[in-house]
């Protein structure tokens, strides 16, 4: 046994004692607070969920593809979108004071956000079939019959997105000459047109749009009928944001998680108040078609927030560094057999750089359909633009031996992974 253990304690052991045991109650909260912030700080990075779900992250390489989830935001908008979930507010004032406020800085008279371009889509539908039949939110599409109900819309301009408009009860009335157009219009049925804004990239293809976007509002504003553009993907440029309602179209609709960097689930819908204001009506939280079309208090701010990044923006700083991109890859594909590179910017959608790579399968022993597959499958997986391997489409001149690489959705270094996965793949049967 320890004699000390047995002795009575002294004065000098007491103050030895009780100033060892101060200093290690003193450090306990440090321990604490130590541990806590280091608990706050994996809570404010956040659990990686795609890790935990065992969803594999990939090399965006191909645009902003729905597909594809996308853009990212940048870290203005997103935290703009953190701090708006920490608080409830009233939607329907949040709407409100979005669309006045996005509507001031786009120059136009109103706006609506909305969950994406598709969602603008049925909302500017419903709120022309609402002004043309004088009919309230709850009448579409059940009580649409005898009524107002053709949009007009150019052969070469028809798509998949007609949806948007049937679910308002919509049926489209189909025109290919001026004429055409004309006796649609002469009609008196008509409630929209909708003109599909990329579609004037196929200028000079056989079974392209005949009727230009003057000539197309200047005859529909003659009968009285508004005009909706679908411009989803066509920002960049900046300026189109404003382009479209200053030319004359009533309404006019942009993808937000696109050109724009915003959250993927949200939209805009600009253009005449009168109409905006009914597109107001018929969106969620009301009980008309836009009812489950809802847009988060997170996504509202978000699409504010993101059109302020985009305003605070030159055409040149938004354009960022994609040529330098285009040229890494380019530098990492030089001198592979048969190869030759161009790049080119697509007039009116995805108005960024686009990397072609041209190569002759019989000479690389590889084809367009088997590099798209070895780039997927690799680590970390890589996606193409899927006009690779396809004939020309809106403003990108592809063939059936050309990758194609979108480039501007790249994040820092990805460009250099890229350019060497697409070189080993061309060089592997050589």
């Amino acid at each position: 046994m320890n004699e000390s253990a047995t002795q009575p304690l002294s004065r000098r052991r007491f103050f030895r004692w009780g100033s060892s045991l101060t200093a290690s109650l003193a450090a306990l909260p440090l321990f604490a607070a130590s541990n806590a912030q280091a608990v706050a700080a994996t809570e404010a990075a956040g659990e990686d969920y795609y890790e935990k779900l065992g969803v594999a992250k990939i090399i965006n390489a191909a645009g902003t593809y729905t597909t594809l989830t996308a853009a990212c935001m940048p870290p203005v908008v997103l935290a703009a979108v953190q701090k708006a979930a920490l608080h409830p507010v009233r939607l329907h004032d949040l709407q409100v004071k979005s669309g006045e406020y996005v509507a001031k800085r786009l120059q136009c008279e109103g706006a609506v956000i909305t969950s994406g371009a598709s969602g603008a889509i049925s909302l500017a539908t419903a709120a022309c079939m609402q002004a043309a039949n004088n009919i309230g939110p709850m009448d579409m599409p059940q009580a649409i019959d005898g009524r107002k109900n053709q949009v007009i819309v150019q052969r070469a301009h028809r798509y998949g997105y007609d949806h948007a408009m049937f679910l308002c009860g919509a049926r489209v009335t189909e025109v290919v000459t001026l004429d055409d157009f004309k006796r649609a219009c002469d009609a008196g049925n008509a409630v929209m047109t909708n003109f599909f804004n990329a579609a004037e990239e196929e200028d000079g293809i056989a079974g392209s749009a005949q009727i230009g976007r003057e000539e197309w509002l200047k005859v529909a504003h003659e009968h009285g009928i508004p005009c909706h553009l679908d411009a989803a993907a066509d920002m960049p440029p900046i300026s189109n944001l404003w382009k479209y309602t200053g030319m004359g179209f009533d309404l006019v609709s942009f993808s937000g998680g696109k050109g724009m960097r915003g959250p993927q689930n949200a939209g805009l819908l600009l253009g005449k108040k009168r109409l905006t204001d009914l597109a107001h009506q018929n969106n969620n939280p009301g009980d008309g078609v836009g009812r489950g079309m809802k847009v988060a208090k997170e996504q509202i701010v978000g699409m504010v927030a993101a059109v302020d990044w985009v305003l605070s923006h030159t055409e040149e700083s938004m354009q960022g560094d994609y040529q330098k991109r285009v040229d890494v890859i380019v530098k990492a594909v030089k001198g592979v057999a048969s190869v030759t590179t161009e790049t080119v910017v697509p007039k009116i959608a995805n108005h960024v750089p686009h990397l072609l790579i041209r190569f002759d399968p019989a000479v690389a022993g590889i084809s367009t359909t088997e590099v798209v597959a070895a780039l997927r499958a690799g680590s970390p997986s890589i996606e193409l633009n899927p006009n690779t391997g396809h004939g020309p489409n809106q403003g990108i001149p592809s063939d059936a031996n050309t990758l194609v690489v979108g480039v501007w959705m790249l994040q820092p270094g990805e460009d250099e992974i890229v350019g060497k996965r697409i070189r080993a793949a061309l060089i592997k049967k050589s």
